[in-house]
């Protein structure tokens, strides 16, 4: 059995979809660290929820990440809306030239033990990389696979990135939740879609699809 780290039981739902009912919640309350990217902040999450659960973990951690701030919020997303507001964000973006974006997820995977890994691919978000990454974004998969470790007492941690391009919008939509009235994807934002459509492109759906074929594996 594999334990999503969560409180939200939506997420659950949308990765039994992925992993055939072999996923059940585990409601654990970990300590997050700062950092300027997702990885570091999931795989600090897995390894402290593995150590509760001793049992395979998985921890997601999401973000939206602005190109004409330079990816900011990115993994502030959330301290960024309860103290700023989407409103807000979509103000700051308006008179930019370049409102695109992108959601991202990263999926961290723990289970106490080694695991082959995947060598990082130089960057997901490095320019002559885009080409993949939409090609990535096409096929449902998600567009990193690495492991991380840290000191030689740290637990390795594998990890599984989903990211779907958009643009940031004035608001639009009564449904979602977060930033997804200010996020457009193909012409729809987020909170215009139903939950099945959102699912369908979703960025965490993109890493779940990417770890439940490795998963698969164990």
């Amino acid at each position: 059995m594999l334990n999503f780290v969560t409180t939200n039981p939506g997420k659950v739902r949308e990765a039994t979809a992925y992993l055939d009912d072999e996923v059940v919640q585990f409601d654990f309350d970990y300590p997050e660290i700062q950092a300027d990217e997702l990885g570091p902040v999931a795989a600090h999450g897995a390894r402290e929820a593995y150590r509760a659960a001793d049992g395979p973990v998985i921890v997601d951690d999401a973000g939206l990440f602005i190109d004409a701030f330079d990816g900011f919020p990115g993994p502030y997303s959330s301290y960024v809306e309860n103290r700023v507001g989407i409103e807000r964000v979509w103000r700051l973006t308006e008179p930019e030239d370049d409102h695109s974006a992108a959601f991202k997820t990263v999926i961290a995977y723990c289970d106490g033990e080694g695991f082959a890994a995947t060598p990082d691919p130089g960057g997901i978000d490095r320019e002559e990389r885009r080409g993949q990454d939409l090609a990535a974004d096409e096929r449902g998969g998600a567009t990193m696979d690495t492991q991380v470790q840290g000191d030689e007492d740290a637990l390795p941690v594998k990890l599984f990135e989903g990211r779907v391009p958009g643009e940031i919008v004035a608001p639009r939509g009564e449904g979602g939740f977060g930033y997804d009235p200010i996020f457009e994807h193909d012409g729809t934002t987020f909170a215009e879609m139903s939950t099945d459509e959102k699912n369908a492109v979703s960025h965490r759906g993109r890493a779940l699809a990417k770890f439940s074929e490795w998963y698969a594996t164990r």
